[in-house]
């Protein structure tokens, strides 16, 4: 396509928001943008400078050099252009989003999704358990995916204020004698002790269950009540907080919410395909009234050179043979035999290959799902698939090492494609002070400003993993959320071997390749703190060996509350005397020697 051609395409275009697409002769997406203007900002390609409404996945962001001969490269190869009208430039950014990660453009920067859409389950048991998650449980009432986490934690938490759902596992639940501190706070209501009847907690769960298909009255009206209350007390720190509740959760069903619409007795399957080679895997999500209720992965034998639309044209006539048909068909491609298609018509079957919106959040559920398992299989390709994320090729893991405040040092190693790499590790001095949490969001804080600053040389890792528990994970991504560092962390507790992430624990099989992967960045993390300061406490104890009247017990004792001769020299005369047991003139001399 030449310059002229593409200014007469712009020229029919509206001026208005929207997402554009260079097509190749085959159909395939070479690139895909926004616009705030698509006639402006596709008019901007007939200048082979580029123009200057660049995206954000721009093969560059500026007009000359790489950026003009890629892009020259690009229009070269288009025939012809297609564009989606939007309502805001907002919607033009999310459409923008999708398409890519559903096309793969080559001529686009595909960013890292560092999350998958969340979903909420209530869990197959006596007792449902309530929390948000990225891969739910068999059996499990599912309802979702959602498009804006904060708003669902909101809600999540006005829910178990409300209805004592617990958000415990199994395994606590069952080796409960008392109510846990979620039943002290109120956020549940014990049925493990038999705080309240089963029944009664059953009927909460059911109340939680139509929340999620629509009846927002069910969580508003009693917020609201408890508001006013709360008002009628001059509690108004207590009302304010519960307004802003009530309003997030009366906004929660008006475009924030689940992705399929709950429109009663209406039944949807998505299917999306991926391929590789000579195989693909179709996944299939069905929903009913709003709800997701099943998920299934099938594996296809296709030709090499088959495409999805093929595939699935192929697979929906040999499924749908012996099972019935739903209401709604949502396609992650469009069906390339026209007998199907005029089939499903004929049979009153609603079709879509939707742009943008909540259906097309649904189908890249059903893409990620489909594209789980598909090639090899080893510990980075199981630990993106079990938390949900793009990719998990580029690890660092971050411990800290003392003795008793002193000497406390730092390390972040680095992992790339499950082995270490080496050259990208660093070690770093932290301030003294028998604080693991302080020392924790000091080594973060410092690894993020480098990072959002430019002065790291490394790239940004896919995955941080922190040695600890709950409380290293807090700080930690307290100060890298502070420092505006968009990279997702998760932490590894060393007694039960449970990787610990903001939304859930995970307990898996000691042999989960995604779990050894995740141990062994744990303990090079925790060798290299400990190596470094061992061999700060090392240098330390060669220079003591040179100063008469230190004999080994002192130098220990010395090590041991100071941690390095730095220390030594900063201690007050109070404190060498205090630990060494000398007078005052010997503390001098000790402290003038080193």
């Amino acid at each position: 396509m030449d310059a002229d051609a593409v200014g007469d395409l712009a020229a029919d275009f509206p001026s208005k928001p929207g997402v554009y697409q260079f097509e190749a002769a085959d159909g395939t997406v070479l690139y895909v943008g926004k616009a705030v203007d698509l006639r402006d900002r596709v008019r901007s390609y007939a200048d082979q400078r580029g123009g200057d409404g660049s995206s954000a996945s721009d093969p560059s962001a500026t007009p000359s050099g790489p950026r003009s001969q890629r892009i020259r490269q690009m229009v070269a190869r288009a025939v012809d252009i297609d564009i989606v009208v939007t309502d805001t430039e907002t919607q033009a950014l999310l459409l923008e989003a999708n398409l890519i990660k559903r096309h793969q453009p080559r001529y686009n920067v595909r960013l890292r999704d560092d999350k998958s859409y969340p979903l909420v389950q209530l869990t197959d048991h006596r007792a449902p358990r309530i929390e948000i998650t990225r891969d739910p449980a068999a059996g499990a009432d599912v309802f979702g995916p959602f498009t804006d986490k904060g708003q669902l934690e909101t809600v999540l938490k006005a829910i178990r204020e409300t209805y004592g759902l617990r958000g415990c596992s199994d395994h606590k639940y069952a080796g409960r004698d008392r109510p846990c501190l979620d039943y002290d706070i109120g956020l549940c209501s014990a049925p493990c002790t038999g705080e309240i009847e089963m029944a009664a907690y059953r009927a909460d769960v059911d109340a939680v269950r139509r929340f999620f298909r629509g009846e927002t009255g069910v969580l508003s009206e009693p917020i609201r009540e408890e508001m006013d209350r709360a008002a009628e007390t001059a509690a108004f720190e207590r009302a304010a907080n519960l307004r802003d509740r009530l309003s997030v959760v009366e906004s929660f069903h008006e475009g924030g919410g689940g992705v399929v619409e709950g429109e009663t007795g209406v039944k949807t399957d998505v299917l999306a395909v991926s391929l590789e080679g000579e195989s693909a895997i179709v996944a299939r999500l069905h929903s009913v009234d709003g709800s997701l209720l099943d998920r299934e992965r099938h594996e296809v034998e296709t030709p090499a050179d088959s495409r999805g639309g093929d595939v699935l044209a192929a697979f929906v006539p040999q499924y749908y043979a012996e099972r019935a048909l739903p209401d709604r068909l949502l396609l992650s491609d469009r069906l390339t035999d026209q007998e199907v298609t005029a089939w499903l018509a004929e049979a009153g079957v609603e079709v879509t290959v939707p742009g943008a919106g909540r259906e097309a959040t649904l189908v890249d559920l059903a893409l990620k799902n489909a594209r789980r398992n598909i090639g090899k299989r080893d510990g980075t390709t199981a630990l993106a698939e079990a938390l949900g994320v793009d990719a998990a090729e580029r690890i660092e893991g971050f411990d800290v090492s003392h003795t008793g405040g002193s000497g406390v040092v730092g390390s972040d190693v680095c992992f790339l494609d499950g082995a270490p790499e080496k050259p990208d590790y660093r070690r770093r001095n932290l301030g003294e002070g028998n604080d693991d949490y302080a020392a924790m969001a000091e080594l973060l804080t410092w690894r993020a400003k480098r990072a959002v600053d430019g002065r790291d040389d490394r790239p940004d890792p896919d995955l941080l993993l922190i040695d600890g528990g709950a409380g290293q994970l807090a700080v930690a991504r307290e100060a890298i959320e502070a420092a505006g560092w968009d990279v997702p962390a998760v932490a590894l507790a060393k007694a039960e071997e449970r990787l610990i992430t903001p939304e859930r624990t995970y307990e898996w099989d000691t042999d989960a390749p995604q779990l050894r992967l995740l141990q062994r960045v744990r303990d090079e993390a925790h060798r290299f703190a400990v190596q470094y300061h061992e061999t700060l406490r090392d240098d330390a104890s060669t220079a003591l060996d040179d100063v008469p009247g230190v004999g080994p017990e002192l130098r220990t004792r010395l090590l041991g509350r100071f941690g390095s001769v730095a220390g030594i020299r900063d201690a007050s005369e109070h404190e060498l005397r205090d630990v060494t047991g000398v007078g005052p003139e010997t503390a001098a001399t000790l402290r003038r020697q080193l």
